[in-house]
Parts: structure tokens; sequence; C-alpha cells
């Protein structure tokens, strides 16, 4: 029996670990990984690998493996990546896991400085990548720093301008919080969005030389090739889009680009090894399959995967809508009991200072009857201190009357005066004593009547702190 292989296959995101067959082909193993990962868009990807050399080279789906020049070490490596792109990732990518891998790609050819990006787009690339990371959270549930230990921008970002890394991360912080809202996948299609316009985005550079033997670069992408300068690798100097391109041949290290107008005179170049025209080559007809693929109807089979992820996606938007419906409606419970937990408290309050109103009435009300019996009080004692002068006079008059006899008719007559005085001023104080004893009486009614009002708004402030705490206990 034929001993197995063990294999090694490294996603953007996980590793896997297979048993081959010795005569396992490389479309076998790649289907075995798309199956694995569930990857159903499987034109846009391929299996790297290093091959003897140190090379990067792409695994033959028609060859088997083991024939092919793959570096031997066990068990053996393979790296599962985008080989071809699309034209716009909103309308092509359609799977979630397609998305995924493709934002993986391009987010570290971003941070790796193989997609130049300038310094405007990268703070706004990494904030969606941040948001891919933590999804939907609340600003309170991320601790200060959150960012600190995250790799975000490029190096080459971070060394041409005067900003601290602390300084860095604010302006990402301030990005980040627009997109609070946004799902991890949604902020993924947004990076690739601004992504795919960067210069570099999607492009296979090889070193080249001209007719002339001068050093320049091929790119191929999506829409075709383009032809740069040796010390400018964004702005091409001739470019031929798949749909101007008739034959594309090579011969040795010689490359023939045959343009569909046949006037047009062919374009030559020279590679410096044959691996690596056979490498551009590849692409090229990859790329143009590709190309003619999205120009025409899309297949029972894509029609079907485009169907299951809009009706995914739509029961995600349902289950997200439901979801903050849900919250909304606690939200509005929690506002309600709050609403009548500060309507009671406002009865509360509301009758609490009815109490002190009416406490503070019957205090004016004793007060008004203590100052009108010190009033009487005063009013007696001052007739007292009239009865008195009337006795002292009475008793002068009598001493002159014994001292001085003048005339005992006009004596008598005096006496009979003050004596009535006498009995008309004890008259009147003892008038004036039983009115200032009613109004003491009074006094001690009222002070009564005052205890047992303070008394009644002591039980009354008792009893209605004691609900408002029972209430809560109860909603608690």
């Amino acid at each position: 029996m034929p001993k197995t292989v063990n294999v090694r296959v490294t996603t953007m995101d996980a590793e896997l670990e297979f048993s081959l067959e010795p005569n396992t082909t490389g479309k076998q193993l790649f289907d075995q990984v798309a199956r694995t990962i569930g990857l159903r868009e499987t034109w846009y990807f391929g299996l790297q690998f290093v091959d003897s050399k140190g090379f990067i080279t792409w695994l033959n789906s028609e060859k088997k493996v083991m024939v092919q020049d793959v570096r031997k070490e066990t068990p053996l490596q393979f790296k599962l990546r985008a080989k071809f792109y699309p034209e716009d990732v909103t309308e092509e990518l359609i799977q979630d896991v397609t998305r995924r891998l493709f934002f993986l790609q391009v987010k570290e050819g971003v941070l790796g400085e193989e997609i130049y990006c300038p310094p405007e787009s990268a703070v706004l690339l990494a904030s969606y990548a941040v948001q891919s990371k933590y999804g939907e959270q609340d600003k309170s549930a991320l601790k200060p720093g959150y960012l600190s230990s995250e790799r975000l921008l490029p190096k080459r970002v971070l060394e041409q301008h005067k900003l601290s890394k602390e300084q860095w991360e604010e302006r990402i912080q301030v990005w980040h919080e627009e997109h609070r809202s946004m799902l991890k996948e949604e902020s993924m299609i947004e990076y690739l969005k601004i992504a795919q316009d960067l210069e570099m985005y999607g492009v296979n550079y090889f070193e080249i030389k001209n007719k002339k033997g001068s050093d320049l670069w091929l790119g191929v992408d999506a829409l075709g090739l383009n032809i740069y300068e040796k010390d400018d690798k964004l702005s091409p100097k001739i470019g031929f889009p798949w749909s101007e391109i008739r034959r594309i041949s090579f011969s040795e290290k010689k490359f023939i680009i045959k343009s569909i107008d046949k006037k047009a005179p062919d374009f030559l170049f020279y590679a410096p090894r044959l691996r690596v025209n056979k490498h551009i080559r590849q692409l090229c007809i990859g790329n143009l399959e590709v190309y003619k693929r999205r120009r025409k109807t899309d297949t029972i089979e894509v029609q079907q995967m485009k169907a299951q992820a809009k009706e995914e996606r739509l029961h995600k938007k349902m289950e997200r809508d439901q979801l903050e419906l849900q919250e909304q409606l606690e939200r509005a419970m929690r506002l309600e009991e709050e609403r009548r937990r500060v309507k009671q408290e406002a009865a509360w309050l509301k009758a609490e200072r009815m109490e002190v109103i009416k406490s503070q009435e019957q205090l004016d009300r004793a007060m008004r009857l203590e100052d009108e019996r010190r009033r009487v009080k005063q009013e007696a004692a001052w007739l007292e201190a009239e009865r008195m002068k009337v006795i002292i006079a009475k008793e002068e008059l009598v001493r002159q009357a014994e001292d001085q006899i003048k005339s005992q008719e006009q004596l008598s007559a005096d006496l009979a005066e003050y004596s009535a005085k006498i009995t008309l001023l004890e008259e009147i104080k003892r008038v004036k004593e039983e009115e200032a004893e009613s109004w003491h009486i009074k006094v001690m009614e009222v002070e009564e009547n005052l205890i047992k009002t303070k008394e009644e708004l002591h039980n009354v402030r008792s009893s209605t702190i004691s609900t408002p705490v029972q209430a809560a206990d109860a909603f608690f």
C-alpha cells in the first residue's frame, strides 16, 4: 500500500493538515482545502509553494502534487492565496468566506508595503480593520489604549511623518467612531472597496527587459498588462487591456504580446528565467479567463450562490434589526420605569412639602398666641403696678389723715373716693387675671396640638420613605 504524504495548507486565518496519496493531483488537494473551509468561489484562488530553488510558485492543478518541484519537507507546505482579483469587490465577491480571505490578504499586502497606500487612506483602512476585529461594541466596552497592541499602519507611513504612535492611534479612533454600527463583514467589504482603487492593488510585478535591454516592470492584473519604468510601480508607461490582446506567447525567455489590431506591432520583452515566463503566462491566461467569465451571464451555480448569499445577508440584517428593536424596547421600558420612579418621588416630595407648610402654619399660630399671652401678662403686671400705686397713695392719705386731721369730712370723702377706685381697680384686675388665665389655657392647648402635629409629620415621613424603598426592592 503506497505511503501517504502529510501536507500543511496555511490560509489567511487557519492551518489545515491533510494526508495525501502519492498520486493526488493539485486539483484534488485544492478541492479538499476548498471543501474544508466552505469556499465555493474557487476561480480566484490557488495554492502557493516554495520550489526547490526558493522561488514562489503556483501548484499546477493538472499535475500530481509529488511530481512538482515542491521543496521536500515534512509536512509539505502550501499557502492558499488569491491568485486573481475581481474588478469590483462589491459586485463580484459573493461568499463571506471569500471576502474575508481577500480582506486579510489585501490587509497583509498594505501593511507589508506590497501595496502602496497614502497616509490618509492608510488611516481610514486601519479604522475599518479595527472594526472588522471588534464589530458592534459600545464605546464603554473598549478599554483605553485598545489599539496599542495592534499593527495598524505600514512602517513607511510611521517613519515618513512626525507623529507619535499615540497620535496615529487617536486619528484611527476618530474614524473608528464612525463605523461603530457596522458588522464585521460590512467593514471588510468597505476596506476592500477603498483598497481596490490603490494603484498596486491586485498587481503581480515581474522584472523584465525590453528589446534595448532596459530594465522594466511588467504588471499583470484583472484588467490587463502594464509596463512600468524601473523606478515607478504606480504609473504605467504602456497598457494592454485584455480586450485588446489577441494572443500571448513566449519562447525561451522572449515574451510576445499580439494586439487584436493586426496592424499594431507586437510588443516584445524578455524575462530573466524560463520559469518566470511560464509563471507570467499562467497568470495572463488565468486573468483573461476570469476577465471573460465576469462578462458572461452567470452560471446556474453562481446565480444560486448569489441568491443564497443575498438571503443569508438579508437574514442577518433581519436578526440585527430585531435585536436593535429589542434593545430599543428594553431601553424604553427602563426609561418608563425611571419616569414612574421620578413621578413617585415628585409626589412624595410634594406631600412632604405640604406637611411642612401645614406644620409651619401651626407653628406661626402658636407663636401669635404666645405673643398675645405675653401681652396680657404685661397688662396684668401693669395693672398690678397701678394697684400698688393706689394702695401706696391710700396709705399715704391715711398717714396724712392721722398726722393732719384737717377736715374729717374731706378726708372721709377722699377716703371714700379712693376706696371706690380701689374697688374698681380690683374688679378690673380680677377680670384681667381671668382673661390671662383663659389665654394661658389656650396657649397650653395650642402647644399640645403642635406636639401632636410634629408626631404626625414624623409618622408620615417614615411611612413615605419606606414606600419607595419597598417599591425599589420589589423592582430589583
